[in-house]
C-alpha cells in the first residue's frame, strides 16, 4: 500500500514509519494540513491517516477539501485523541471512512487501512484542475493558466501554487507553504520569499491586477479585488 500520513506529532509519526516501512508500504507525510492537501494533490494513494487537530488547516477541513475540491475518493482514515459521538460524526460528516481514537493499536490500525483499501477496490484519487478566479492549475499536467494565457513556473512554483489555490481565498501560513516546498529541511535564508516574488511576477505581473498579496507575520493568500480583506 501507498499510504499518506498527515499527523503533526513526531512520536507517532516515527512509530507509524517504524511499523509500517517493514511491511513494505510506502509511506509519504506532512506536519500540516496545507503539506497533507499539497501531496494529496500531487499524488495517487491507497489510503490516508489524517489526525484531526492539525496545525494550520485542520482534519475535518482537510478532509472536507479532499472530497468537495479535489473529488478523492481515496479512503480516509482519523485519528483523534476525542471519543465522543458528535467528535465521530464530525469526522464522518467530513467525508472520513474510519475513525481510530488515540492511543490506538498499530496491529489494529493496520487491519483497517488492509480493509479501506480492499473495499475502494483499487480506486485511486480523481485528479481535478483548480480553479480560482481567472486562475486554473492542472496538478497532473504542471500547467497553469490565467485568463487563457499559459503562465510557466518552476517546480516550487506549481507547489506554492497549488498550495494556494486549494486553500484560496483563505491564508497560507509561511510555515505550511515552507512545509510543502522543502518538508522538516528547510533552509536558513528567507528563500520562500524569493519564490513567492516569482511566483507574482509570473501570474500577476502581465494582467490587470494582482492576485497574490501577503499577510505580514503570517503569510501568503490569492484573492479577487473584491474580496481582498
Amino acid at each position: 500500500m501507498r499510504i499518506l500520513i498527515v499527523e503533526d506529532n513526531s512520536d507517532i509519526l516515527a512509530n507509524l514509519y517504524g511499523f509500517f516501512e517493514p511491511k513494505g508500504y510506502t509511506l509519504d507525510s506532512a506536519r500540516n494540513g496545507y503539506g497533507g492537501l499539497a501531496l494529496a494533490s500531487e499524488n495517487t494513494y491507497d489510503v490516508i491517516v489524517l489526525d484531526v487537530m492539525l496545525p494550520g488547516l485542520s482534519g475535518l477541513e482537510l478532509c472536507q477539501k479532499l472530497r468537495s475540491e479535489l473529488l478523492s475518493t481515496t479512503p480516509v482514515l482519523m485519528l483523534t485523541a476525542r471519543d465522543a459521538l458528535h467528535d465521530k460524526v464530525a469526522g464522518f460528516d467530513s467525508g472520513a471512512d474510519d475513525y481510530l481514537v488515540k492511543p490506538f493499536s498499530l496491529v489494529e490500525l493496520d487491519v483497517r487501512l488492509k480493509a479501506l483499501a480492499r473495499r475502494a477496490g483499487g480506486q485511486h484519487a480523481l485528479s481535478r484542475e483548480l480553479r480560482f478566479g481567472p486562475l486554473v492549475f492542472d496538478p497532473d499536467q504542471q500547467e497553469a493558466a490565467r485568463d487563457g494565457v499559459r503562465v510557466v513556473l518552476t517546480r516550487t512554483g506549481y507547489v506554492l501554487l497549488r498550495c494556494l489555490m486549494a486553500a484560496a481565498p483563505r491564508i497560507v501560513p509561511r510555515e505550511a507553504l515552507e512545509q510543502a516546498v522543502w518538508g522538516d529541511d528547510r533552509p536558513e535564508s528567507d528563500a520562500l520569499r524569493t519564490h513567492i516574488h516569482a511566483l507574482r511576477q509570473a501570474i500577476d505581473k502581465p494582467f490587470a491586477f494582482p492576485m497574490v498579496h501577503t499577510i505580514a507575520g503570517v503569510g501568503y493568500k490569492l484573492a479577487l479585488p473584491d474580496a481582498r480583506g
